[in-house]
């Protein structure tokens, strides 16, 4: 299937069932702007549960806080997002179409890096199991030659970006002869900055009120309470401060379905360490995060890191963690060693101390930051995307299918009568009952059974249980597996656990270890 073709089954698959709509859709829609529906609530939440689990609960040194939205508008001009906080964006002249700059070169790269995928598909059809894929991307001439130019593109775009040189950034444009997507004409205006937050105002009145900015980051939050925290939780470096939340940018582009939107949440937590450890911490949290990644087994060869060729005015390293979405490899964590830069900016400009004082060293300094950083949306996009997948049955029908990790999965199990009497809704009820104080589970009864498995391996429901005239003599259901399509006959009384086994957080976050 087409990567296209897939990602449009993704955007249709997730309104279809429960997952995303389009925000204000009855007055044609906010662009780039969704809400989250009933069974996408419940993915995101579980998302979001898994990472604090493995980031808070677990870590004895990490402890979580929730800052607000609104903050001094003076934070934002320490961090440097007022003067800094720019995409370059460039105009198709014939479209009236506007594009970030550094996106349209990496898409261009993309369709290189799709090149090279077909020829590794080409290869191992070719040569089979004996087939070595690292062996054969790192000594095939045409695919070291694709390597080769993605590497000479970005690298000489990250120097201009990171020079300010716009116009090199639109010589690049034109030299590669990159066209609008739309229209493909290569009619463009030069490459402008563009600062990306949203401006409010905080007053009863206009002429008393405050100009203020919807946040475009949740970490300034964390660095302004740092002593906050530290006093009252008497924590000691190396201590680390998460917190999830909503962040707010103007993209240029907005596009990508949920990938890139212009309200969006994260999940982020800044470890704070002595100055020069750094280069150990970012590599710890390098492993670290990664094992959190393929603990859900979504593939680890859906996942890669990408070192920053242009470093953030804050940063002396960062690399990002990237996924292969439908549309290619593409950001989903950042990791980032932040140095001592936010602290001691807040610290110049509210002129508040925000030091540590080292016990051991009788030393008072300003700790360094190790960041990480992930998109709840996109890691949101990830596990859905990889789990739609169309499977081929032995009886020549195919079956759509949603396998989601199950400690993700919205609804964990579906409880459904074979018919609609002889009593055995009432059971199913009453099994929906006791169970759903330890999981969301789901009661259908209308159309035939099979129709009703085949809903629910759509929706990516792990289990379906079906009460029958035999559980009337022996108190014995059946239960079906997902993702085998297994059956097994079980005691009512073990549902709770044969489900607990598969969706319990210990038994996915146990395999980073």
């Amino acid at each position: 299937m087409a990567n296209d073709d897939q990602f449009k089954k993704v955007i249709s698959h997730a309104k279809e069932y429960g997952y995303v709509f389009q925000s204000s859709e009855i007055y044609d829609g906010l662009s780039a702007v969704y809400d989250y529906a009933q069974n996408g609530a419940e993915l995101k939440k579980n998302i979001r549960d898994y990472w604090w689990k493995a980031m808070v609960q677990m870590n004895d040194n990490i402890v979580g806080i929730d800052s607000a939205i609104f903050m001094h508008p003076t934070i934002w001009k320490a961090s440097g997002h007022v003067d800094a906080f720019n995409d370059p964006l460039i105009d198709n002249k014939d479209s009236k179409k506007r594009y970030r700059a550094d996106v349209l070169i990496e898409d261009y790269c993309a369709k290189i890096e799709a090149k090279i995928d077909k020829e590794v598909k080409k290869a191992e059809k070719r040569f089979g199991d004996a087939f070595n894929k690292a062996e054969f991307i790192s000594t095939n001439p045409r695919v070291v030659g694709y390597q080769e130019k993605i590497n000479e593109i970005l690298s000489r775009m990250g120097k201009s970006l990171e020079a300010e040189d716009l116009l090199d950034v639109k010589a690049l444009i034109e030299e590669l002869e990159i066209a609008d997507p739309l229209t493909g004409s290569r009619n463009w205006t030069d490459v402008k900055q563009f600062n990306l937050m949203f401006g409010t105002k905080l007053g009863a009145s206009a002429e008393h009120a405050m100009d203020l900015y919807l946040r475009p980051e949740t970490a300034q939050g964390i660095f302004v309470n740092f002593l906050n925290v530290q006093k009252t939780g008497r924590m000691k470096i190396p201590f680390g401060i998460a917190q999830t939340g909503k962040a707010f940018r103007n993209e240029i582009v907005a596009r990508q379905f949920i990938f890139r939107m212009r309200e969006f949440e994260q999940m982020e937590m800044q470890f704070f360490i002595k100055p020069g450890t750094q280069k150990e911490w970012f590599e710890y949290w390098k492993e670290t995060r990664m094992k959190w990644h393929n603990s859900l087994g979504l593939g680890e060869d859906n996942y890669r890191f990408h070192d920053h060729e242009k470093l953030a005015h804050y940063a002396d390293a960062a690399t990002d963690i990237e996924f292969k979405f439908p549309f290619g490899f593409k950001e989903l964590e950042g990791i980032h060693s932040r140095t001592d830069f936010d602290l001691k900016q807040h610290e110049a400009f509210s002129g508040k101390k925000l030091q540590y004082f080292d016990h051991e060293d009788n030393a008072s300094y300003t700790p360094y930051v190790l960041e990480t950083s992930i998109g709840l949306d996109r890691m949101f996009l990830a596990v859905f995307s990889n789990a739609l997948v169309e499977e081929e049955l032995d009886n020549n029908t195919t079956r759509t299918v949603l396998k989601l990790p199950a400690v993700l999965a919205p609804v964990k199990a579906a409880i459904l009568p074979l018919v609609k009497k002889d009593g055995l809704p009432d059971i199913a009820k009453q099994i929906v009952e006791d169970l759903k104080w330890d999981f969301n589970v789901d009661y259908d009864e209308k159309d035939a059974v099979g129709r009703r498995y085949r809903r629910q391996d759509a929706n990516g429901t792990p289990f379906c249980i079906t009460v029958d005239h035999d559980t009337l003599e022996d108190n014995t259901v059946t239960i079906r597996h997902r993702d085998t399509m297994e059956q097994k006959r079980v005691k009512i009384t073990d549902l709770k656990n044969i489900i607990k086994a598969e969706v319990d957080v210990k038994h996915w976050l146990q395999k980073m270890k």
